[in-house]
C-alpha cells in the first residue's frame, strides 16, 4: 500500500475516533498505543497527529503524551464567532450562486415538519439535515480559503454533537422554523433579510450550545460528588 494511503488511513481513523469520542476529550494517547492499535508504523501516525493538532483536535505535549483536546465553553464561543463571520457574509456576497432546486427541497422539508412523526425527532437525522443546510449555504462560496477554514469549524461542530448526544425538542422545532425563515428570503433573492434571519438562528444555536455544555458539566460534577 502506498505511503500516502497509509497516512490517509491513519488520519481518517484517528480523526473519526476523536470526533465520535471513542478517544474521549481530556484523555492522553501515545504513539506506541496508536501504532499498535492501527497496525501501522510511526511515520503515518506521526503525520496524522501533526494534521490533527493543526485542526485543534489534539495537543502534543512533550514528555506527557498526546492530549485529546476538550471542547470548552470558550471553544464553543470561538466556533460561533467564526460561523457568525462566514455564513452571513457568504449569503450576502455569494447567495445568488445557491441552487434554487436545493433551496426548494429544503423549503418542502421545513414546511412539512410534523412533531408527531418519529423521523423528525431522530437526532441523527436532525443533525444530518442541519449539517446539509448550512453546507448548502457555504457551497455558494467560491473562495477556497474561506471554505478550508470553515471545514475546520465543521469538524468541531461534529465532535460537539457526539459530546452532548442530545438536542431538546424545543430547540428542534425552533431550528426548523428558523431555517424556514432563512430559506424564504433566499428564494426571493432578499439576501439582506436572509442574512438577518441567519444571524438570529446562529445566536439561538449558540445559546443552546452553551446550555448543553453547562448542563453536561453540572451533571459530570454531580456524578463525581457521588463517587
Amino acid at each position: 500500500m502506498p505511503k500516502i494511503n497509509l497516512k490517509t488511513l491513519a488520519y481518517n481513523t484517528i480523526r473519526s475516533k476523536i470526533v465520535t469520542c471513542q478517544y474521549a476529550p481530556g484523555t492522553f494517547l501515545n504513539e506506541e498505543q496508536l501504532t499498535t492499535e492501527l497496525s501501522l508504523s510511526r511515520t503515518p501516525v506521526r503525520d496524522a497527529l501533526g494534521r490533527l493538532e493543526q485542526e485543534g483536535l489534539l495537543e502534543i505535549r512533550p514528555k506527557c503524551g498526546i492530549l485529546v483536546r476538550p471542547l470548552t465553553l470558550n471553544d464553543i464561543d470561538m466556533i460561533f464567532e467564526v460561523r457568525m463571520m462566514y455564513e452571513p457574509y457568504v449569503l450576502t456576497h455569494y447567495g445568488a450562486n445557491l441552487s434554487v432546486s436545493a433551496l426548494n427541497e429544503f423549503y418542502d422539508i421545513f414546511k412539512k415538519w410534523d412533531p408527531n412523526k418519529e423521523i423528525y425527532r431522530d437526532k441523527d437525522s436532525f443533525y444530518d439535515l442541519d449539517y446539509r443546510f448550512h453546507a448548502l449555504i457555504m457551497s455558494a462560496c467560491s473562495n477556497e480559503f474561506i471554505n478550508r477554514s470553515y471545514d475546520t469549524i465543521q469538524t468541531q461542530n461534529e465532535r460537539f454533537r457526539y459530546m452532548t448526544g442530545n438536542v431538546s425538542n424545543f430547540r428542534l422545532e425552533a431550528t426548523f422554523k428558523e431555517h424556514m425563515s432563512i430559506v424564504e428570503p433566499c428564494l426571493k433573492g432578499d439576501w439582506e433579510e436572509a442574512k438577518e434571519q441567519l444571524i438570529y438562528h446562529l445566536e439561538q444555536s449558540k445559546a443552546a450550545a452553551f446550555r448543553l455544555v453547562a448542563n453536561a458539566e453540572t451533571n459530570n460534577l454531580a456524578h463525581r460528588m457521588t463517587l
